[in-house]
């Protein structure tokens, strides 16, 4: 054999063939992939509990408020120097004769000298200006009172709340704090004898507005959201429900119905702020409703929140098998029996989960209620949905823009109230879920 035909015979080198095609750099970027979701759930995680830990350090203290009881001579000759002991001259007479007994009293706790009214009227400062209100309030309800000696406990002011709660430092210069030390010490002699004591704040959650920290709460807030849910419950959920139910099993599609559910999907989507417009146009201006009413914000919250409903209910509609409807009919029963006797029933899960979510979403909105004049001063309680009322959002708002020191807890207070109010609504939407949910 030649030379070229053994060169020719040689074995061709070949390639090895690849067999990973890639699989290492794709599992790299997997890898990659994974940690960045899990940095991006850490972080979230993370502000979350900065938030929620901001919120509660600032509000927890607002549970409780600072109280002194002393022992009161319900003086008749200051209380009713005219003889007269019922409840229509002691809600009517001059007010500030209570504070004459207080005062007086608030004096001999301390130690003050009768003839020394000076100091007796800077001592008295310590005492929330709302003990007058409360006297009298306790006076009226009980005229018989009058001329005895009660033991009574009255808020303190709200520096002097500050102070206790260790919000005011006494270790700064005098003329840079509102405690003075002449008031430190006062504080101090209240503290031995006992009579000073810190309790749960119970007036965050009864209270109405109010220009003092002390005597602010939540009251009213809660009483008109209640009633604006109330009226969003009532209204939205049946017309939400009875609106899918044509559009997803009745209405032919057509180009109308289209266009009806192109501006639902809109209409979810549209700034809070554009709705309390609306309702300052048709219910205020136009149907002569009253301003800051529970009726008007119910009214207002009900048009944003049927859009959510109504999304929700058709998506539960479209969740049950066709073969339920099939069956139904198959069996005699007309379509709305088919509808209402077996495709509702299983999408009421969703149903009261769309329903309790947008009802949540309604409880934390602002805009649209201050559009509507829901920022009103309201110190009463509202009788019917028609008197002034207020909101929490609202409230917190306006807290938030008060200057006081003692503000800002009631501030972080009330939103500890509302995310309370918020986690119950989500709470019960998922046990709802659970408890009617059926599986196929």
């Amino acid at each position: 054999m030649t030379d070229a035909a053994m060169e020719t015979a040689k074995p061709v080198a070949t390639r090895p063939a690849r067999t990973d095609f890639g699989l290492k750099k794709r599992y790299r970027v997997e890898r990659r992939f994974r940690i960045y979701g899990v940095v991006a759930i850490a972080l979230g995680l993370f502000f979350l509990v900065a938030l929620i830990s901001s919120i509660v350090l600032q509000g927890i203290s607002a549970f409780r408020q600072a109280n002194v009881e002393i022992d009161v001579l319900l003086d008749k000759a200051i209380i009713a120097p005219n003889g007269a002991v019922n409840t229509d001259a002691l809600m009517t007479g001059n007010v500030f004769r209570y504070d004459d007994v207080i005062r007086n009293a608030f004096a001999a706790q301390l130690g003050i000298a009768k003839d020394d009214k000076g100091t007796a009227r800077t001592a008295y400062n310590l005492v929330s200006k709302g003990a007058r209100i409360q006297l009298r309030a306790m006076l009226a309800a009980n005229p018989d009172l009058v001329g005895t000696r009660q033991k009574v406990s009255f808020l303190l002011d709200s520096n002097v709340d500050a102070f206790l709660k260790g919000h005011i430092d006494a270790d700064i210069p005098e003329s840079r704090r509102p405690i003075k030390d002449r008031d430190i010490a006062w504080i101090k002699q209240l503290e031995d004898s006992g009579a000073l004591s810190m309790k749960f704040n119970t007036g965050l959650f009864t209270f109405g507005a109010s220009s003092r920290p002390e005597t602010a709460g939540v009251g009213v807030a809660v009483i008109g959201s209640l009633y604006m849910m109330a009226i969003v419950l009532a209204l939205a959920l049946p017309i939400g429900v009875a609106a899918s139910i044509y559009l997803e099993e009745f209405a032919p599609q057509n180009r109308l119905t289209d266009l009806i559910e192109v501006n639902i999907n809109n209409l979810a989507a549209v700034p809070s702020i554009v709705f309390g417009i609306l309702g300052l146009a048709v219910f205020i201006n136009f149907a002569g409703l009253p301003r800051s009413a529970s009726l008007v914000g119910g009214l207002v919250l009900t048009l944003m929140t049927l859009p959510t409903i109504i999304i929700a209910t058709r998506a539960a509609l479209k969740g049950v098998p066709p073969s339920i409807r099939e069956a139904a009919l198959g069996v005699g029963a007309s379509k709305m029996q088919a509808i209402f006797h077996h495709v509702l029933p299983l999408a009421t899960p969703g149903i009261l989960t769309g329903t309790i979510i947008g009802l949540a979403q309604a409880l934390g909105e602002t805009a649209p209620l201050l559009m509507i004049g829901m920022v009103a001063f309201v110190a009463d309680y509202p009788v019917t949905p028609n008197d002034p009322a207020t909101a929490l959002p609202v409230q917190i708002y306006m807290w938030a823009g008060q200057a006081e020191r003692a503000f800002v807890e009631r501030t972080s207070a009330a939103i500890i109230i509302l995310l309370a109010f918020l986690a119950i609504m989500n709470i019960t939407a998922v046990f709802l879920r659970k408890r009617f949910e059926r599986r196929w």
